[in-house]
């Protein structure tokens, strides 16, 4: 397929207009064939697909569970109870329903933690995203058997690895395992060459207990310890961080996904972005169950609307740096990518398209995601399976495990 005159993203985040094209799976820039579709690219902008850096997408079963209470009271009274109901076919057709959410926002990659990752991976291979998946790591600190069982379904996902999945390595939270397993899981992640997933300091409560725990660290402080920051890692939230925490992500390379929206609903507060020097930003939606969407876009004009309220506010490039991930439209570079529409009320003018794409665009604006070359959802409809089947048997499930709770 080639797009013709169309403007597009380009790497260091200026905009281009010019062809581009797609064979098999890869770019090549201004190189039209006879044979190749032909899309007019008038009124469109060509964007690398968004990398959703941290979901838990089965949690789309649990949209709207549990609303108005705090992380700690939503996840021991609501979250908890209503997982130990989920069944493997409940957590495929939950994933596929948060998935359609994610392409039809121009969503490429996620990266998600949870259980079940045997069905999340089907669903990954039934939509066409790319998913970088990891079983959540934990045993609450009461022994070896709980937490051996989890290490054993994470290895079981790197036998699904394929050109759309690839799995990871996670632990869930300082507050939810002993400290052998935090060493042991990061010796796993050494062993396996893994990327590392992991909640920090989400709460205010959490980062002082966890000082309270461990003799005055801070989880950053006592995970960098364990060893567990030793792999490549995406930090999760991070909303009450030390300076100390700051430099220690810094030299670690640590990864923080900033998920703005989850942050407000669970009034866990907000991350300074502006405080981030030096730290490798990417920006996530966290769960459909606290958020309660996984809308990119909408992301992404929240985390730069909160970021205004900084004396040095990040810019747009920065911000789309932020929600692109790696991906990026380049020659011989994965076809991973969305096509915006331009020609809407609220993307006119354009005297800055980035401007428009940071804070003026939204989901209904996708008109295509492309994963690996390939059309994947168009117009908001995926192609990869039947959409109102999926959401038929979300909400059946949702309603079954509401009435076995109540």
């Amino acid at each position: 397929m080639t797009f013709k005159n169309v403007q597009y993203i380009t790497p260091d985040f200026t905009v281009k207009r010019g062809d581009v094209t797609v064979r098999d799976g890869k770019f090549a820039l201004d190189a039209l064939r006879a044979e190749d579709e032909v899309f007019d690219g008038e009124n469109r902008l060509l964007i690398p697909g968004f990398v959703n850096a941290h979901c838990h997408v089965p949690m789309t079963l649990l949209r709207g569970w549990g609303g108005g209470l705090p992380l700690d009271r939503w996840l021991t009274e609501k979250v908890y109870p209503f997982e130990d109901k989920m069944t493997d076919d409940d957590i495929y057709w939950a994933s596929l329903v948060g998935i359609a959410e994610m392409l039809a926002s121009g969503c490429t990659r996620f990266h998600d933690f949870y259980a079940g990752c045997g069905a999340i991976a089907a669903a990954v291979e039934t939509s066409g995203i790319r998913g970088n998946l990891a079983r959540g790591l934990l045993n609450f600190g009461n022994g070896s058997l709980e937490g051996s069982q989890r290490l054993a379904e994470s290895e079981a996902l790197f036998a699904l690895k394929s050109e759309l999945v690839t799995p990871e390595v996670a632990l869930h939270a300082e507050y939810t395992s002993d400290e052998g397993y935090v060493r042991e899981v990061a010796q796993y992640a050494k062993s396996r060459r893994a990327r590392v997933q992991v909640h920090i300091s989400e709460t205010r409560k959490e980062h002082e207990e966890c000082k309270q725990r461990r003799s005055g660290r801070t989880p950053t402080e006592y995970l960098a310890d364990c060893g567990l920051l030793d792999s490549p890692t995406i930090a999760a939230h991070c909303v009450h961080i030390s300076e100390r925490d700051r430099v220690i992500l810094a030299e670690r390379g640590v990864t923080v996904a900033h998920c703005p929206e989850s942050n407000l609903k669970l009034n866990s507060g907000i991350l300074p972005l502006h405080t981030m020097r030096g730290v490798k930003l990417a920006l996530g939606t966290d769960g459909a169950s606290s958020n309660n969407n996984l809308n990119m876009p909408e992301e992404l004009h929240v985390a730069a609307l909160l970021g205004q309220l900084s004396d040095a506010p990040l810019t747009a490039a920065e911000l789309l740096a932020m929600a692109f991930g790696d991906n990026r439209i380049t020659d011989g570079g994965s076809a991973d990518f969305a096509v915006v529409r331009l020609d809407r009320p609220h993307m006119v003018p354009a005297h800055d398209v980035r401007e428009n794409l940071v804070f003026s665009a939204q989901a209904s604006d996708i008109e295509m995601t492309v994963v690996n070359g390939r059309i994947v959802c168009r117009d908001g409809r995926v192609s990869g399976f039947d959409l109102d089947a999926a959401m038929r048997h979300v909400s059946d499930s949702a309603h079954r495990i509401a009435a076995e709770l109540t």
